[in-house]
């Protein structure tokens, strides 16, 4: 019996055949999930100019993708719990790629928005499957790295959106779709050959059978649960912070340090994306290697990250330097991805492995509704005359109360 222990461990760090392949593999995936989204967003210009629209239509572009992406991610999730995630995978990826490939040949606003919809369905199977069949792969204490290195191509999606911009202006906006959706069709041909469910999967499901999974079944497990209620309410209320911070920092720059627009963005943003990347792997690392005598370190280390991130987002509410404020939302950036590197993981330690993907689809919904409300919440603020500083310091005090939040999570 003394000998029980040591042996579960070499069990469970022993890789499935294939685990990094898998990764390397989904990180293109995601770079171009995350690419295919947002490069409208830098070509407003170029392409109010072809179909002409008001901004509050270009607006809507975005937020029907993120509508329909955030009420889909549950069944989604599902989907991939029910039946081969790989599959899922390729299918969403063929899909969006080819939503993508026909944007180019839209002529009206309505047209537009309606790729834009089907993107939003198409891409909402994407995040929840290639996180559980990461899970899947990745067991013991690798899994928040692999984790992380997965999402480190989302956000290498998000950092690539401005060549929809330059392609849009020194050839013509359509290019720009049609040389994505090209490549992102002929991407999910090559998958079909190389990505697949790991043969055991299902082995550590409570009847062995992943095919014996219902929506409401799930439903039931998992908001039977208080510690995914409390998931749930702590990825909501960070969603909120997020949105905050990301949705007003340019405006904060630009008001509280008299910048231009151009140069406020490049604060904003510049400094951010190196940053979370660096602490997305970070954060993955030390909690697989802390989780080898801590069996909540995938908990700890988002908590620790928060609490080191908090004070600097109170602190850049009251600097008057620059280079000071610009310190404190670096600080924050890399600090906060430990909860990113380590959400899915953590899912996996108190959910049951076949419900793992529409769990993860359930906090990508709430993400979205109560990120969405943040930056309404921030504008709303802004026109009752709250200073933005202020703003920061109320989004610096719930990241505490969230960092308590998850510090409460227990793990089977």
């Amino acid at each position: 019996m003394s000998n029980e222990p040591s042996v579960t461990i070499a069990s469970e760090s022993k890789l499935v055949s294939g685990a990094w392949l898998v990764v390397a593999l989904l990180f293109f995936v995601g770079t171009l999930n995350y690419l295919d989204r947002i490069i409208i967003t830098t070509m407003r210009a170029s392409l109010i100019e072809s179909i002409p629209m008001t901004d509050v239509q270009f607006g809507l572009l975005t937020s029907v993708f993120l509508w329909v992406y955030g009420i889909l991610s549950p069944l989604a999730g599902f989907l991939a719990d029910r039946f081969n995630r790989s599959l899922v995978i390729i299918g969403s990826l063929f899909v969006w790629s080819t939503v993508t490939w026909l944007t180019a040949y839209a002529t009206t606003f309505e047209q537009l928005l309606a790729t834009r919809a089907l993107m939003g369905i198409s891409e909402a199977c994407y995040i929840p499957a290639a996180l559980a069949l990461i899970a899947d792969y990745h067991r013991g204490t690798t899994r928040s790295l692999a984790n992380s290195i997965n999402l480190a191509g989302v956000m290498a999606g998000s950092s690539l959106g401005f060549l929809g911009g330059w392609i849009a202006e020194t050839h013509d906006w359509t290019i720009a779709f049609i040389i994505l959706g090209v490549i992102g069709v002929v991407y999910s041909l090559v998958l079909l050959f190389f990505l697949k469910d790991p043969k055991d999967r299902v082995s550590e499901t409570s009847d062995n059978s992943a095919n014996n999974v219902s929506f409401v079944q799930a439903m039931k497990d998992l908001f039977g649960q208080r510690a995914f209620i409390l998931m749930l309410i702590f990825w909501g209320l960070m969603g909120m912070v997020v949105w905050l911070i990301v949705g007003w920092l340019p405006t904060y720059y630009k008001e509280h340090f008299n910048l231009s627009q151009s140069v406020a963005g490049l604060y904003a943003t510049g400094y951010l994306y190196p940053a979370s990347f660096a602490g997305l792997l970070t954060g993955g690392l030390l909690a697989d290697r802390w989780s080898r005598t801590n069996p909540r370190a995938r908990i700890l280390i988002p908590v620790i990250g928060l609490f080191i991130a908090a004070p600097f987002v109170f602190l850049a509410g009251y600097v008057s330097v620059i280079s000071i404020a610009i310190l404190c939302f670096f600080v924050y950036a890399f600090t906060r991805m430990f909860i990113d590197a380590n959400m899915m993981p953590v899912l996996c330690m108190i959910v049951d492995p076949r419900f793992r993907a529409t769990g993860y689809g359930i906090l990508n919904l709430v993400s979205c509704i109560v990120g969405g409300l943040g930056i309404y919440l921030g504008g709303a603020l802004r026109d009752a005359d709250i200073d933005l500083s202020i703003i920061f310091q109320t989004a610096s005090v719930i990241m505490v109360f969230c960092a308590v939040l998850f510090y409460k999570v227990r793990i089977k």
